[in-house]
């Protein structure tokens, strides 16, 4: 069942990032942003996760979610769910040169894929400014990176649904309307 969600130091939100093995572009296309997106809602449902903010990078992804289970559980299902889709995709469609630079070998001679590096990016995020602070950062970083002009052309982020001009069919729904604000709307 759906719950709300009021940012304090006892209901921490998490900012996660989640970057790819040697930091690969495995995300350049916009048939795998879909799929992570896919992957991601899947992870939330798994997880009993709210999740509100996102951006797909062509290497890398951030989040904001809240923790209704410890920090190494919300990991394992979000990293492993995510991994599993996209590696599965890669290999129904026979992307043998990034399966390839994913590729490792394990102790009894088998072959493994890793799609995230192994350092836990997890950030607590325990104030309403601080969490403003993560979901703009979020937003800008298509911006920064020369990608679009403005935050809401990106279409694999959330920053459409938080200026309140969402598309039809956008890539991933958020949770705002389940954040109780102390203050205003956005936390100012």
């Amino acid at each position: 069942m759906p719950h709300d969600f009021q940012i304090s130091r006892d209901s921490q939100a998490l900012f996660i990032t989640l970057n790819t093995k040697n930091r690969l572009p495995v995300f350049r296309k916009d048939e795998i942003k879909s799929v992570i997106c896919n992957a991601i809602d899947e992870a939330r449902r798994s997880a009993g996760l709210l999740l509100f903010a996102y951006v797909v990078m062509p290497d890398h992804l951030h989040l904001v979610t809240d923790q209704p289970k410890p920090t190494s559980e919300v990991l394992r299902v979000v990293k492993g769910i995510t991994a599993r889709r996209v590696i599965d995709y890669l290999k129904n469609q026979n992307y043998s040169t990034s399966l390839a630079k994913l590729q490792h070998q394990t102790r009894d001679r088998n072959y493994r894929y890793s799609l995230w590096q192994k350092e836990k990016n997890v950030f607590p995020i325990f104030s309403e400014g601080l969490f403003m602070q993560k979901v703009n950062y979020i937003h800008n970083n298509p911006v920064r990176a020369g990608m679009v002009e403005r935050a809401i052309d990106y279409r694999w982020s959330s920053a459409r649904i938080w200026q309140g001009c969402p598309i039809e069919d956008e890539p991933l729904l958020m949770d705002v309307d389940r954040i109780r604000w102390r203050r205003s709307k956005f936390g100012a």
